[in-house]
This record gives structure tokens, C-alpha cells and sequence, in this order.
């Protein structure tokens, strides 16, 4: 790795190294080559490089107009008739089939609503249901386990630990390599991440899948990296549930609402552990009973959040027209690029990246071990750019391909390796980037 921080040419200051320049000419080709530049234009951003679109996507311009539009016209003059006349009531299911195609489903499996946690709370319950429906009557033993990735999302843990109390099960948190190896005749469902949030690694969806599936088990799947990221093929992979947000790469905004996907074949036997009037069949009759609604509108609960819903379905229109596999190859293309620049320029020792080099196993951020990270971040922010880190020691960059250019992956390298030459111990004792 390089030593020399590169920096614009002055009377004082030497011009750019060699290893930089020909970085500076890689990135310039590769932007003029990008199939999705022009996408770049339908968000609102500035001079910063934001690598944090994995915890929050940047605005589509054409949000705020809309959500303008809603407030003075749909609730301001409107008011109540909006549910039936602006297409309120609808918004679940029809920003549901919008999402559809990004995750690889068929129209009608797909309901927006709700946080991500209550989602994967209906999603787990309601797969132990199915699972028991299967067993009524046979004589294999109970399924009395739910599988969980023991480096999961700490939320997913709480709600499966929860999910496991009111069914009467007991959680197995194993690691995520030997999931597929672990499933079992006493396995009812498998709970696992499709990209772990910590060090972008993708993993093996349809082969899990298939793993609980030959065991008699379900699989639900925590989408929140991976939607609109890479292609997701939940049809195709047979994936029996699954559910992601829509403020991560979807762009929704903060709080948006959250999807989950009831494949067809088990809608009629999906039972919601919170039944609302919303996912009644009959919602306005105001019964004392509770009778489900067909499809996957029993995924529903109470009265949706319309104003961030809204939003949301105006986010997505960005997506109109986006080829799914060129948005995949940018992304690896990005995060190849970063990992290049990172080992060429940043002095080294200083950090070590956490996401894997092959390609298959890759999402679309990428974690660099780097001890002082939260003072690191500070200052990368303080100049400009913009990620994360995870305590206790790892820098997050997420790559999102609609609007993050190959310039900024190379500028977001430079100042990383400005600012770990200035900060002596930060980043001290790493092993090198790629190794």
C-alpha cells in the first residue's frame, strides 16, 4: 500500500502519486460507462459522499412534492373521502406489488405496513402455525425448535426469543455457515439474515431454503440489506416468508413502513399473531369475531401510516426502468473499486476489511476493522463523508448503485487514508484491507 496521501497539485504541496492519478482515471472511466448515472438525478444530494444509504436511502426529488401534495390536497381538502378516492385504503397491497419485483415475487404476495420488527413477529409466529398445521395428526416428534444465525441482527434475536415464548419453542442460535446442516426433524422454522448488517456478507438464500425445506421446515428471510441491493428471487428460491424495510436501499425515508411477503400457497393458512380490523375480511362490519381476509392482506393490522406510505410508493417509482442485474454488477463493481483504492492508498496496517473478496459472498457495503472506528468516522464525516460504524471497531460503507458514483468510492478511500495518516493510533494494529 501506498503511504502518500493524494492531494490536489499547489506550490506547496506535490500533485497527485502515480498509484492515485491512475485511481483518479479508473473512476472517470467506469462513471462514463455506468449504465445508471443518469439515476443520480432523480435524488436530492449535495457535495458529500453518502455511504450510509444502508441505514438511510437518500431523498427521491420527487418525494417532497407529493407528501406537499397529499397534506394540502388528499388530507387537507379531501379529508375522509381520501380512503376511497385518492386510493388510501389500497396502499398496502398496491406499494406492495410496486416492491414485488425487487424481491423476485409475483403480484398479491407482498403487503407494506408496519415496523420490520412487528413483521418478522407475524412472519415467525405465523410459520410455527404453519408448521404445526402440517404435523396435526402425524407421528413424527414436535417441531419444537426455531433456528436463528447467532450473528443476527440483535432485534431479529429479541423477536424470534419472543416468537419462541408464545409458541411454546425454543430459539437455536447457530453459526451461519452450518445453518443449512443444523435444520432437523424437530426444526419448524429457519430465521435468517440475507446480508449480515455487520460485514455485508451475502448469503446463501436459496440453498438454506432449500435445506429447511427438505427437512420439513420453514424458512423466513430478513431482507433489510438485500432489497434493493442485488436481485432477490423469492419466487423462484421458494422462500416461504420474508420481509424487509423500506428506508434502507427502497429510499422511503425515515420510518418507513416496513413489507412483508406471504408466499400464495400459504396465504389461506397464514395465521397473524395480531388479527386487526385491517385484515379482516370484512373490515367495516365491525364483527366480534375475527375472520381473515384472502391473500396476503392478512398480513395487515390497524390503520397504515399513509403519509410515509405515500412516500414510499413515490420512492419507488425511482426503480421504474432499472435493470435488475446491471444495478448487481454496479454494486460489485463499487465495492471492488473501494477495496482497490482502500489497499492502494491507505497507509498500511490500518484496517481490515470484513466483507469477503469473492464476489458471490458479497452485498452491496463494505466493513473495515479499524480500531479508534467511531473517532475515525467522526472525522471522515466532519470532511465529508458520510458512513457508519458498529462498535466496537468496524467502519460501514454502503454502496448504493442508484446514486453513488465510482468518484465517490475513490474520494471516500482518500480521506479514510488522509485521516488514518493524521490520527497516528486510530486504526493501529489492523491487518491489511482484502487480507
Amino acid at each position: 500500500m501506498s503511504e502518500t496521501t493524494p492531494g490536489a497539485a499547489s506550490p506547496t504541496t506535490p500533485g497527485p502519486t502515480a498509484p492515485a492519478a491512475a485511481l483518479a482515471a479508473r473512476a472517470a472511466e467506469l462513471d462514463a460507462a455506468d449504465p445508471l448515472a443518469d439515476r443520480r438525478k432523480a435524488f436530492v444530494l449535495d457535495d458529500t459522499v453518502y455511504l450510509d444509504g444502508n441505514s438511510l436511502g437518500a431523498l427521491p426529488a420527487d418525494v417532497p412534492g407529493r407528501l406537499a401534495e397529499v397534506v394540502a390536497r388528499e388530507w387537507g381538502e379531501l379529508r375522509i373521502r381520501s380512503w376511497t378516492e385518492s386510493g388510501w385504503w389500497t396502499a398496502p397491497e398496491r406499494v406492495g406489488d410496486r416492491i414485488a419485483p425487487l424481491v423476485g415475487a409475483a403480484p398479491g404476495q407482498v403487503v407494506v405496513g408496519d415496523s420490520t420488527s412487528v413483521n418478522i413477529f407475524k412472519a415467525l409466529v405465523a410459520a410455527v402455525r404453519i408448521a404445526d398445521g402440517r404435523e396435526a395428526g402425524g407421528e413424527s416428534p414436535i417441531r419444537d425448535e426455531i433456528l436463528v444465525d447467532e450473528a443476527t441482527f440483535p432485534t431479529d434475536g429479541y423477536i424470534a426469543a419472543s416468537a419462541a415464548r408464545m409458541t411454546g419453542r425454543t430459539v437455536r442460535a447457530v453459526p451461519m455457515g452450518e445453518l443449512a446442516h443444523r435444520v432437523g426433524p424437530r426444526t419448524a422454522v429457519v430465521l435468517a439474515n440475507h446480508v449480515d448488517y455487520r460485514t455485508g456478507e451475502l448469503h446463501d438464500l436459496p440453498g438454506i431454503t432449500a435445506a429447511a425445506h427438505r427437512a420439513g421446515a420453514l424458512a423466513v428471510w430478513d431482507l433489510c440489506h438485500s432489497a434493493g441491493a442485488l436481485p432477490v428471487r423469492l419466487d423462484a428460491d421458494g422462500v416461504d416468508l420474508a420481509v424487509g424495510c423500506g428506508y434502507k436501499y427502497l429510499n422511503g425515508g425515515p420510518g418507513a413502513p416496513a413489507f412483508l411477503y406471504v408466499r400464495s400457497d400459504h396465504q389461506a393458512a397464514f395465521d397473524s399473531p395480531l388479527p386487526g380490523w385491517n385484515s379482516h375480511a370484512e373490515p367495516f362490519a365491525m364483527a366480534e369475531t375475527y375472520t381473515p381476509a384472502d391473500g396476503a392482506v392478512r398480513g395487515r393490522v390497524g390503520t397504515p401510516d399513509i403519509l410515509s406510505m405515500l412516500a414510499l410508493e413515490t420512492a419507488l417509482e425511482v426503480w421504474d426502468g432499472v435493470d435488475l442485474g446491471q444495478l448487481r454488477e454496479k454494486s460489485l463493481a463499487l465495492t471492488d473499486f473501494f477495496l482497490a483504492c482502500v489497499a492502494e492508498l491507505v497507509p498500511a496496517g490500518r484496517v481490515a476489511s470484513l466483507t469477503p473478496a469473492e464476489r458471490d459472498r458479497r452485498g452491496s457495503q463494505v466493513a473495515l476493522r479499524c480500531p479508534g472506528a467511531e473517532q475515525v468516522m467522526g472525522e471522515l464525516i466532519r470532511r465529508g463523508v458520510v458512513g457508519d460504524f458498529r462498535r466496537p471497531d468496524v467502519l460501514r460503507f454502503g454502496f448504493t448503485p442508484l446514486y453513488t458514483s465510482f468518484g465517490d468510492a475513490l474520494r471516500a478511500a482518500s480521506v479514510l487514508a488522509e485521516v488514518l495518516a493524521e490520527t497516528p493510533g486510530a486504526g493501529a494494529g489492523a491487518t491489511p484491507a482484502g487480507g
